[in-house]
């Protein structure tokens, strides 16, 4: 099944966004506007998904859902530049990735859980970055889930990209927050082997091994 979905044609935007707009929204600094430059060839604003282009009512936190095209210089992408981008646009954003051209171009989907801040309802909170794998770009989408309202559509487009598998009932708040715990265990664990890989003295080696394979236990767990 391809990462890719088919969006309906009413839905189409097809706006190119020129990169200065986004500066003047977000106020990137020097070196952002230097990523923009070095990885990103264009931005298309692709498809709005709205009550009014696929009759799906809004949600509070969820009035439309924006998809947005980035063709890439670069293989890669800094995070910091979608950031900046869902820090100038006031939706939710699905961003299409693509680098090379023609048979050799690949894309991802990638998406940050994204939602207005609980302290002040005119600023929008951002999770940690997920995304699919890259894909042929040409290979055939896959039709949009169904969902009653734009929330649950939006809910189950992210939940294909958070690397975790829902638990029994967890709310995607949830999930998504564990996805980031386990993030940030795996880079404990690969620090601790590490330090074991380093560690010459027995004693501290015995210490390091057991720290290891405590973090280790404690991944399993988040993951489970």
């Amino acid at each position: 099944m391809s990462a890719l979905f088919a969006y309906p044609k009413q839905a189409e935007f097809g706006r190119v966004l020129p990169k200065n707009k986004i500066y003047e929204h977000s106020g990137a600094n020097t070196r952002l506007k230097d990523l923009f430059v070095e990885q990103v060839e264009q931005i298309v604003w692709r498809y709005k998904l709205a009550p009014e282009t696929i009759n799906l009512g809004a949600r509070p936190g969820v009035p439309e859902i924006q998809v947005f095209a980035i063709q890439l210089k670069t293989s890669e992408l800094h995070r910091d530049v979608l950031r900046c981008i869902d820090g100038a646009i006031q939706f939710p954003i699905i961003f299409e990735l693509t680098h090379g051209q023609g048979a050799e171009a690949r894309s991802q989907l990638v998406a940050a859980y994204k939602r207005p801040s609980e302290t002040d309802h005119a600023s929008w909170v951002c999770s940690d970055y997920f995304e699919s794998g890259w894909t042929p770009a040409t290979a055939e989408r896959t039709p949009l889930p169904l969902a009653l309202d734009l929330g649950g559509l939006y809910e189950q487009l992210l939940r294909r990209l958070v690397p975790v598998a829902p638990r029994p009932n967890e709310s995607l708040d949830v999930q998504v927050i564990r996805a980031e715990q386990v993030r940030t265990k795996e880079r404990e664990v690969a620090q601790a082997q590490a330090r074991l890989a380093k560690e010459k003295q027995f004693n501290r080696k015995v210490e390091a091994n057991a720290r290891l394979r405590q973090l280790t236990t404690e991944l399993q767990a988040l993951k489970s």
